[in-house]
């Protein structure tokens, strides 16, 4: 089964770290180092260097409108100022997330499209398929992606790439030369803290993963602490709460959806919006420290009323929390729930999001 998995340029740095891997989105992936508890405090603390060379990338490059790519997402790319990025989603006829992404602005007639993963080549067919012309085309085998992430990591970046660095505002990003190569520093992440993802040639990433490991105050971290860190600030994980059969009005994300433009999905969604969801998200806390998981049964009145999605135990917090999706009529805050699965009971109360509230990540 191993050798079916890819593997980022990095995966033999990971393993002479004695990192635990696993499988994740068809690519051998580093679950944790030294443990998750200890990387999750060390990015909310101080810088964390996470692997993300398995993530996707495509170029677009033509006449947004001309071309088809402003209808292609929930939001609007022709409104994207040069040098910054924007979050939404690809839906499907039905209005169904089949990926969330972010797409950053390069130049007047080109942009770079981010995607997770396991649905990149379905990401690219489906974006293919909706262009009437224009040159597209998928750098993810040629591009390398490191994110560092942690309140202390503008210090780290500014030592080694200069102060161009710090002038960077949240989810803008600069071009700059690093080892000799272009390379792009985005302030954007999926930690809920300060940090940059960087975009450079996959042949260097090993190189900058070194360089940047080399300062006392980065640590590698692994996937593990990174789901719980993206949890605790209520960000959604593709494949686990939202998916083809998800709409964003039912998870909560309508926030990111432009309803005074064209894309593919919109009417189901209006239909949806006029109709009344039938689940929708919900965050709840655990009284106590342990788990919810994947696919636990969530209870109200002895009756099943939905599942989870994400758990976790928050290092943080020092209780366990999770969202999961459920009636809507029980999703107001404080409402109390039982998180159930076979001999496992939990007592949980309805919460807002985000669960952690004191991250760096706009400072």
């Amino acid at each position: 089964m191993d050798e079916q998995l890819q593997a980022t340029p990095i995966c033999g740095r990971h393993r002479a770290l004695q990192a635990l891997m696993a499988p994740f989105g068809g690519w051998d992936m580093p679950i944790q180092y030294e443990g998750i508890i200890a990387e999750h405090n060390w990015c909310r603390t101080q810088a964390s260097l996470f692997d993300i060379c398995h993530m996707g990338e495509f170029i677009f490059q033509g006449d947004f409108e001309a071309d088809g790519l402003e209808d292609v997402f929930t939001f609007s790319v022709n409104t994207i100022p040069v040098g910054r990025s924007r979050y939404g989603f690809l839906l499907n006829e039905q209005g169904g997330i089949i990926d969330d992404l972010i797409v950053f602005r390069l130049a007047a007639d080109k942009v770079m499209i981010v995607v997770n993963a396991a649905t990149a080549p379905k990401d690219f067919a489906a974006i293919q398929g909706r262009l009437q012309g224009g040159e597209f085309t998928d750098i993810t085998a040629a591009t390398g992606k490191l994110d560092l992430q942690g309140p202390l990591s503008r210090y780290v970046m500014v030592e080694v790439f200069g102060e161009e660095v710090a002038t960077i505002p949240y989810f803008k990003f600069i071009t700059i030369n690093i080892l000799g190569v272009e390379a792009i520093v985005s302030r954007t992440g999926y930690t809920g803290e300060l940090g940059y993802e960087i975009f450079i040639p996959s042949e260097k990433v090993c190189e900058l993963w070194d360089l940047l490991l080399q300062d006392e105050r980065v640590k590698p971290a692994g996937l593990g602490a990174r789901d719980v860190l993206r949890l605790e600030v209520g960000y959604s994980l593709y494949g686990s709460d939202i998916d083809e059969e998800t709409t964003p009005l039912e998870a909560g994300l309508e926030g990111f959806i432009n309803f005074d433009k064209s894309f593919i999905g919109k009417d189901a969604l209006l239909r949806l919006k006029e109709k009344g969801v039938s689940r929708k998200k919900v965050a709840f806390e655990v009284t106590g420290r342990r788990s919810p998981r994947h696919h636990y049964d969530i209870c109200s009145g002895g009756k099943i009323i939905g599942n989870v999605t994400s758990g976790v135990f928050s290092p943080i917090l020092g209780r366990g929390i999770g969202i999961g999706f459920i009636n809507p009529e029980l999703t107001a805050t404080g409402t109390p729930l039982t998180i159930n699965h076979e001999r496992v009971t939990m007592e949980a109360t309805v919460c807002e999001l985000p669960f952690f509230k004191g991250g760096s990540v706009r400072a």
